[in-house]
């Protein structure tokens, strides 16, 4: 157990949030608004990944977010080979991010797991998604009143692994980094870092991947309780 843990800081989508399964119920709804023909599951396997390089981009500050969500889609649909005019696309990007917090699946054990911590330590959010989203999605899911705190990048002006994200958390939190832990599904942008500003980090492997030894790690949120 760590002792000396007194905050706790989440990131959003991928690790409380379910980010895939909402944002293919959104597809669902959306294609059949604007009548884009194309088999989901063939679209979302092309799309997943696209937009993960896309989020990576615009996280290193190489793309800003209008291209992010053009590009995405519009990758999305050639690499099906699927026609559709740039004005549709642009219809469906305004659309995606509409509807998408509409959607609110969390993740099986996510209110499981803030239940036991809440009474433990102080909980807050650090997200690098658009502000406008994120806090519906945490109020529609009904997560907000869990979290002191939420910094987004946005607010910020820098993404994780940035440290000045970190750091405005941590000031926001009140919050001293040998006394917080950073949870998060993406290895370079939450534990990476959190590890750099001098956090504690753990990984939730929900994306299968073989850290470095000295880094910890969960497959499931509830395992959170071997450390906290």
């Amino acid at each position: 157990m760590m002792n000396s843990i007194r905050h706790v800081f989440f990131d959003l989508d991928h690790t409380l949030w379910d980010f895939d399964k909402n944002s293919a119920l959104t597809f669902e709804k959306i294609f059949k608004i604007h009548n884009v023909e194309v088999e989901i599951d063939r679209f979302l396997k092309v799309y997943e990944p696209i937009n993960l390089s896309y989020w990576k981009l615009y996280r290193e500050e190489r793309i800003d977010k209008e291209n992010l969500r053009y590009k995405r889609l519009k990758d999305s649909f050639d690499s099906i080979e699927h026609t559709i005019e740039d004005e549709v696309i642009n219809k469906l990007s305004v659309d995606y991010i509409e509807y998408l917090t509409s959607f609110n699946h969390l993740f099986h054990d996510t209110l499981d797991i803030l239940n036991y911590l809440k009474p433990r330590y102080k909980l807050h959010i650090i997200t690098n998604g658009f502000q406008e989203a994120q806090e519906k999605k945490m109020k529609a899911s009904n997560i907000l009143h869990y979290f002191e705190t939420v910094t987004n990048s946005e607010m910020v002006g820098v993404k994780k692994p940035n440290p000045l994200i970190f750091n405005f958390a941590l000031d926001q939190a009140k919050a001293k980094p040998n006394e917080s832990i950073m949870i998060g599904d993406n290895y370079e942008a939450d534990i990476l870092g959190a590890l750099d500003v001098g956090l504690e980090a753990i990984l939730y492997n929900i994306h299968k991947l073989k850290p470095e030894a000295n880094i910890k790690e969960v497959d499931t949120l509830l395992q959170l309780k071997n450390y906290l």
